[in-house]
């Protein structure tokens, strides 16, 4: 079972890759999706990252929260359904 995460406030140019290689570090990374507006298509500054092991995502959330990311201030937390 994958583990999802948020991850906010990126800046609004990075790409999937860019995210993929950003989590890589951490574990293996099953998907990265990112929100897009719906009449702009253009990056919201959001997105998910699903990581196949629990432990990885953990330590992910606590390397990567609140820092920097192409010169802004990320934010990773656990992904919760709504």
């Amino acid at each position: 079972m994958t583990t999802k995460l948020h991850i906010g406030n990126m800046p609004r140019n990075s790409t999937r890759q860019q995210i993929e290689g950003l989590f890589r570090p951490f574990g293996l990374v099953s998907s990265v999706a990112m929100l897009t507006d719906p009449l702009t298509g253009e990056n919201t500054g959001c997105g998910t990252v699903e990581m196949d092991n629990e432990s990885d995502a953990q330590s992910a959330i606590n390397r990567l929260n609140f820092t920097q990311f192409g010169g802004r201030t990320i934010g990773v937390s656990r992904k919760r359904d709504l």
